[in-house]
């Protein structure tokens, strides 16, 4: 658990799947012919899922989440910080309560998709370009 100017970060199996589908909307992933109950699942599945809590309401106003098999790889993925908080450092403590874990668990091999535009934040916290490495999607319908 991390805890800075009434913000609280604590690693979670189970959160209320109507605030992360706002969060996610937030991050602009979500798609609404999505059913917000498939989160619950995805949270569990989920190697650590990290939630960032406003003590004064209560609620997510952030969260992040790591897919590793425990041993080898991590992958950060859906980092997102509802608008009015960001710029508070919010997204930092998500991300260390993250990396933290990862190490404290043997994963050092982590890596992400950076957004445009998200490169400085990425880059201030250690991650470096992979030189030589292309991000790819698998898409079925282009087979």
């Amino acid at each position: 658990m991390t805890e800075e100017a009434g913000i609280e970060v604590r690693l979670v199996n189970v959160w209320d799947v109507e605030t992360i589908a706002d969060l996610y909307r937030a991050g602009g992933w979500w798609n609404e012919r999505w059913d917000p109950a498939d989160l619950a699942a995805l949270i569990a599945g989920s190697f650590a899922f990290a939630v960032a809590i406003d003590r004064t309401t209560g609620k997510a106003v952030g969260m992040g989440r790591v897919i590793s098999d425990g041993v080898s790889d991590g992958y950060i993925q859906d980092l997102v910080v509802l608008p009015r908080y960001r710029g508070r450092g919010i997204g930092t403590m998500v991300l260390s309560a993250l990396l933290d874990y990862c190490t404290s668990a043997g994963v050092a091999w982590i890596a992400l998709v950076a957004e445009p535009g998200t490169e400085p934040f990425y880059t201030a916290l250690g991650f470096r370009r992979m030189e030589g490495h292309t991000p790819m999607r698998w898409y079925p319908d282009r087979r």
